[in-house]
């Protein structure tokens, strides 16, 4: 697996995680819409932990900046 997440994207993931787990466990969010909330939480910090986005991946899309070709002397 080739990293496809640039920082900014990790970021956003990680804060979009703790807010979807936090609401969901001070029952701000529940029942079935909760679940799933809490279900896309999980796995957007899961991608953000492995730095690597399977969807990202099918579409052939990458927020990782692009790394600059070594020049040799």
């Amino acid at each position: 697996m080739k990293s496809n997440l640039g920082i900014i994207d990790k970021v956003i993931r990680i804060l979009v995680a703790v807010a979807a787990i936090i609401l969901f466990f001070t029952h701000v969010i529940s029942g079935t819409l909760g679940i799933v909330i809490l279900a896309a939480g999980v796995v957007l910090g899961l991608t953000a932990v492995i730095n690597f986005c399977p969807i990202y991946y099918v579409l052939g899309l990458s927020t990782r900046p692009k790394e600059k070709p070594v020049e040799s002397k």
